[in-house]
């Protein structure tokens, strides 16, 4: 299980989507991959690799071939779970008690969130002697709690309970004459608290991961839901190696689970833009970029629903899909999803040569599933795609599960993918 070992190492150094950026980062450049910047000129060599960040939450990377690319490989997923935002220091209250004044991010459980020990974590906008910059924040303790009403005083909770985010979620943080959280930071980075202009902070839970079953055939951690993915496919990516004929990309991008509609999200111009750049330095006609962009394909990496072991009824009876079962493909009538069947079965071949197992996920008739940023990023650049994942329990916990085994299997797909020299000779046609 060395993937799932790395992915958890991973999850530990990413309590944030900038820290998930940087994480990647920091793999990538091991690698041998070159850093380029948005605002600067970019100058490409064939056969090298390179990557790109945007607002220090979202990154693609590439890989290009020897010569002009026939087509694309890529793989995606976000960066981004749901947690709550940090608004400042101190909400106004019980004088006996200081709180931090936080607002949902994304659809959270929010009952998962209590009674936990939680930091936060992001990155702090700092007042330097040449301007200002943005530098990665996490406070290394159990700092918070939000903690819930005693039974007694709600005796009716275990029937159900409407969370209100105002009322029930804002996380105690210190009783009074604590420091004060911006001091705390800015103790954390060596500057001043007055040189601290800003912040973009969110909660984390502390829960380290861990392996769970007599044989470890689980694991359980924050954030599988995506960084699970965003591992494994970033894993893939780097161990496929070059293609002489295909350029492969990694993305990773940020707010997914708010919709997208962020200039770091994929409903962005970042990939089209990535692309466009590369297309101009390597010296593509409009033509050539277009023929590359339908002879390729996009594997939406964002995880499912693995049938739950005391509500196995929620789970769509045809269509099943467990922990440890294999890469999930999904798939939905309302498009949701971007799976088509055509892209469904090139995948299916692409792994079923990989000899990675494979299932399928729909939801059930009667209950609409969420869409995922393969859909959204599909509006921006016309790709041919398969949305896929690993089967977990838990999704939008604070603390979630899935099998152990599965990294490996989606590691191994992605890599597949990357390497797969197959052709698109006509509309509906590959050849490998």
């Amino acid at each position: 299980m060395q993937t799932t070992d790395l992915l958890m190492e991973y999850i530990e150094n990413s309590p944030s989507p900038y820290h998930a950026v940087h994480s990647a980062a920091v793999l990538l450049e091991e690698a041998g991959f070159t850093r380029l910047e948005e605002c600067a000129p970019w100058t490409l060599e064939g056969g090298r690799g390179y990557y790109t960040t945007r607002n220090q939450s979202s990154l693609i990377a590439f890989r290009l071939p020897e010569g002009a690319p026939e087509g694309w490989r890529l793989a995606a997923a976000h960066s981004d779970s749901p947690t709550f935002h940090v608004k400042n220091d101190a909400l106004e209250g019980d004088s006996r008690y200081i709180r931090l004044s936080v607002e949902g991010y994304g659809g959270m459980n929010c009952a998962s969130w209590l009674d936990r020990p939680l930091t936060v974590a992001g990155r702090a906008i700092v007042r330097t002697g040449e301007g200002v910059e943005g530098r990665l924040v996490y406070l290394d303790q159990d700092l918070l709690t939000i903690p819930s009403l005693a039974i007694h005083q709600q005796r009716d909770v275990n029937k159900g309970h409407d969370y209100n985010a105002q009322k029930d979620m804002q996380p105690l943080y210190a009783l009074s004459g604590g420091t004060p959280l911006t001091a705390l930071i800015a103790e954390e980075l060596g500057v001043e608290a007055g040189d601290i202009l800003s912040t973009d902070l969110m909660l984390c839970p502390r829960q380290r991961p861990v392996y769970l079953g007599p044989e470890g055939e689980l694991f359980q951690a924050p954030r599988i839901d995506d960084l699970g993915c965003a591992y494994a496919a970033l894993e893939g990516f780097l161990t496929a190696g070059g293609s002489q004929r295909f350029g492969q990309i990694y993305c990773l991008f940020d707010n997914e689970e708010v919709g997208s509609g962020t200039r770091q999200g994929a409903l962005s111009t970042f990939l089209p833009d990535v692309l466009s750049r590369i297309g101009e330095v390597l010296g593509l006609s409009a033509q050539d970029a277009r023929r590359a962009l339908a002879n390729s394909l996009l594997l939406s990496a964002d995880n499912g629903h693995a049938v739950h072991p005391n509500f196995p009824e929620k789970a769509d009876p045809a269509n099943k899909v467990y922990p440890n079962g294999g890469v999930v493909v999904k798939v939905a009538a309302s498009q949701k999803y971007t799976t088509t069947g055509l892209t469904a079965g090139l995948f299916q071949a692409i792994c079923r040569k990989a000899e990675v197992p494979v299932q399928v996920f729909a939801n059930r008739a009667d209950e609409p599933g969420g869409s995922t940023l393969g859909n959204l990023l599909g509006r921006q650049v016309s790709i041919p795609m398969v949305d896929i994942g690993m089967a977990q329990l838990a999704m939008h916990a604070a603390v979630e599960t899935a099998g152990s085994r599965d990294p490996e299997y989606l590691a191994r797909a992605c890599a597949a993918l990357y390497q797969a020299e197959f052709t698109l000779t006509a509309d509906g046609i590959y050849r490998f």
